[in-house]
């Protein structure tokens, strides 16, 4: 069950889920990688946040697993549709910290937002138990909507990807990981950095406003070059913003199919991803956040000559180690549910 070469996404019955599901498979068969599908439940809470699926009653853990493989078969399908196999898992228990333990497995982890409750409030809820923050391994969140409700479509081809860009380490790693990912898909990569908004210059089209800017891009261009060079193919483009990374990011979702930022994990840029409706990244995005967590970048900062155990270069944990997962075959479901599912949570596809 430990696989570097498979994604991980989160399911349980919402319509995010599977719209995470969709874009998951099809990343999966871009890249050459394996799908396995997760779905995660609590009985405490089972009842107050309800699967999509069925209503099931508190405590009643035999109907609540058949719920949960009635989600697994219909998120099957979905990725069937794609000409993609998939793996199910069955978690009880707290998916946060599960989670969080299965991201030393595997090379990405896909789970929707704005779904209502469920898996995305509970993975997504605070900064301090946040998945992005403190995953293993990069942590791909796809919006259902847009802040007043609109559907939002996903591309099936990927042709422009923006990516945050600051001199810290979490910053420089998620720009090398944006342009393996855009050159990946021969998308074009906008390479967003932030600077100080500083009083009588920034705004002033002075000519200290210049220099100053000239100073940031050329600073910028340092941590550029060598992505030139390995990707020599690749389209880059820089941009310098005055002010907060957090809106520049999220303006660049609206023409972007793939925002990709680094986060320090507590306190720093975890804040603006996560900290406050008025200022996250991931609740105003309209296009897929790619999150590279501080715990990946830092166990890529420990390895040595040995090859990597894992994606993120950390010792992997057995699944049969894992309290609360188990791997549960289950049939997909008729390819009709599958066309159901697309034109809800996506009427653009077809």
């Amino acid at each position: 069950m430990i696989n570097d070469k498979a994604i991980l996404v989160g399911v349980d019955g919402s319509d995010a889920s599977y719209k995470a599901t969709w874009w998951a498979a099809n990343y999966a068969k871009h890249a050459g990688l394996t799908l396995q599908i997760v779905c995660a439940y609590s009985l405490p809470s089972y009842a107050a946040v309800s699967f999509d699926a069925t209503y099931t009653a508190m405590g009643d853990d035999n109907a609540a697993h058949s719920d949960a493989q009635e989600i697994l078969s219909r998120a099957k399908a979905i990725a069937d549709e794609q000409g993609v196999e998939a793996a199910t898992l069955i978690v009880t228990g707290d998916p946060a910290s599960v989670f969080v333990e299965l991201s030393r497995n595997y090379n990405l982890i896909v789970i929707g937002n704005r779904g209502k409750g469920g898996l995305a409030e509970r993975l997504l809820g605070t900064t301090s138990s946040s998945l992005p923050a403190y995953a293993y391994c990069p942590v791909v969140v796809v919006p259902y909507t847009d802040d007043d409700g609109n559907l939002m479509h996903l591309n099936n081809t990927i042709t422009k990807v923006a990516v945050g860009a600051d001199e810290s380490k979490w910053g420089v790693k998620a720009l090398s990981i944006a342009a393996a990912f855009a050159d990946s898909w021969d998308a074009e990569l906008d390479v967003i950095s932030a600077v100080p908004k500083i009083d009588g210059v920034t705004g002033s089209g002075t000519d200290e406003e210049h220099g100053v800017m000239a100073s940031y891009l050329d600073d910028l261009e340092v941590r550029v070059k060598p992505l030139r060079e390995e990707h020599p193919n690749l389209v880059i483009n820089k941009q310098l913003v005055p002010g907060s990374a957090v809106n520049a990011l999220t303006e660049a979702s609206h023409n972007h199919d793939v925002v990709i930022v680094g986060s320090r994990g507590r306190g720093g840029f975890t804040g603006l991803l996560l900290g406050s409706t008025s200022q996250g990244l991931l609740q105003h995005s309209v296009s897929p956040v790619y999150v590279v967590p501080r715990k990946y970048v830092e166990a890529a900062e420990q390895r040595l000559d040995s090859v990597p155990a894992s994606p993120a270069d950390v010792s992997p944990k057995p699944i049969d180690d894992i309290q609360g997962v188990k791997e549960v075959p289950v049939p997909k479901a008729d390819a009709s549910v599958a066309h159901d599912i697309e034109s809800t949570i996506d009427p653009l596809h077809k």
